[in-house]
């Protein structure tokens, strides 16, 4: 590993983190909110909030390798319309600290620290968005912190009761050949599931770029600028142990458990599914929640033909009219 330019720092029990320069984040384009911070097992996670204070809370969570970047379409509209919008940087993402071991992260662990969070906020009436990891971490924060959630939206995520839910075979003609060159994925075994070639470029490509993912993972292009914005929190090596060893995470545990998937089926909450099928990994996804789900049941679920995986960049302004619309109705 090449020398660090970030400074080495230690939680109170010796846990070494790195954090990401202010300069990093500065005149992002269309990125103009305040930064808000909170301490969670030791570190200082960041997270943006926008809107009245006083009005029931928006959660939107990203996942891999995003940051709160993600939403700043999807912000201004919910903003507008009278609701507060909370949105986190998972730590080790975005402008949140960064542990600079692998070992520190964890699918569990990450449940655990959005918890902590919500708690520490205080969140009440929630209504909670969450898209890729943002779903598998948030959906059970829902189930463990019920009484705070008024409804719920999932977009382009899951809910892995094992991990070979997600090492199902994917048909090819799902997946994006140009993508699959551009990942170069190690010399995978022909017929590999391309989310488990995911996690194997993700853990051993020499330079790993968040924005040449977010380029690969989106229907529309992205500026230079914008991309820029995906690479910000990462300056080197040493603040990439969690975008690296996101994608192996729930390989490396149990799943949710039983019980909680039980509870998720059970869940009469409203829960609406806003889906791109365009998404090579998590396209065919949605079902897997409407026909389960109990307050999916009679819902407005939408899909988006123009969209891929980030489906906030690509159709950020629907989402928002979309919640909007269901948190009138709810």
């Amino acid at each position: 590993m090449t020398e660090s330019r970030l400074e080495i720092r230690r939680t109170a029990d010796g846990r070494e983190f790195v954090r990401t320069p202010d300069e990093r984040f500065r005149n992002l384009p269309g990125f103009p909110f305040d930064a808000h911070y909170a301490e969670i097992d030791g570190l200082r996670q960041h997270y943006l909030d926008e809107g009245p204070r006083d009005a029931a809370p928006i959660l939107l969570v990203h996942g891999e390798p995003s940051w709160s970047y993600l939403y700043r379409k999807m912000i201004p509209p919910l903003a507008a319309a009278g609701h507060r919008v909370i949105v986190p940087d998972l730590l080790g993402m975005g402008r949140s600290d960064k542990w600079i071991e692998s070992s520190e992260y964890s699918y569990d662990k990450h449940v655990g620290w959005l918890q902590q969070l919500v708690r520490a906020l205080d969140l009440r009436r929630i209504t909670f968005f969450g898209q890729d990891w943002g779903g598998l971490i948030g959906l059970r924060v829902v189930l463990r912190e019920a009484d705070r959630f008024d409804r719920i939206v999932a977009a382009n995520t899951a809910f892995p009761v094992l991990p070979q839910d997600l090492e199902l075979p994917i048909p090819e003609s799902r997946i994006d050949p140009e993508m699959k060159r551009e990942f170069d994925f190690h010399d995978v075994p022909e017929g590999t599931p391309v989310f488990l070639a995911w996690v194997r470029y993700a853990l051993q490509v020499p330079d790993f770029r968040a924005s040449v993912v977010l380029d690969r993972a989106t229907f529309t292009q992205l500026s230079p600028e914008e991309l820029a914005a995906y690479d910000a929190p990462f300056p080197d090596e040493i603040a990439k142990a969690s975008p690296r060893v996101f994608p192996s995470l729930v390989l490396r545990s149990k799943g949710a458990p039983q019980q909680e998937w039980e509870q998720l089926q059970a869940l009469d909450k409203p829960f609406l599914t806003l889906w791109a099928p365009g998404d090579p990994i998590l396209g065919e996804g949605q079902a897997f929640f409407t026909e389960n789900v109990r307050g999916a049941a009679g819902q407005p679920h939408a899909t988006f033909e123009k969209a891929s995986h980030f489906l906030q960049e690509d159709v950020g302004e629907d989402l928002a009219r979309h919640m909007i619309a269901f948190i009138a109705a709810t």
